[in-house]
């Protein structure tokens, strides 16, 4: 079966695409697999800018205990501790200072 399709290979030669010349298709590889590797790439930073982000906010936060305290107030008013009213009210306190 080898022998048979190396026979055929050779039987075609150098000119079996059309005297020659490549299939009309043939940038399609080449631009796919550039656009592939620049979605990897993409992909990467993107994640990595995203990871680096939240280092920074988590760092941030903990700098502030203001940020912190309000933080822990949104949290316990999307839980549904607190209703609105006592959000607001303990919100404004925060803002003023304590």
């Amino acid at each position: 079966m080898l022998t048979t399709l190396a026979t055929q290979v050779t039987a075609l030669g150098p000119g079996h695409w059309h005297d020659g010349d490549a299939p009309a298709f043939w940038p399609v590889f080449p631009i796919t697999f550039g656009l592939f590797w620049l979605a990897v790439l993409a992909t990467a930073f993107y994640f990595i800018r995203r990871r680096m982000n939240s280092g920074a906010a988590a760092a941030a936060a903990a700098a502030d205990p203001m940020a912190k305290a309000r933080s822990v107030l949104a949290e316990r008013f999307a839980r549904g501790e607190i209703d609105e009213d006592e959000y607001l009210m303990r919100m404004s306190a925060l803002r003023n200072g304590g």
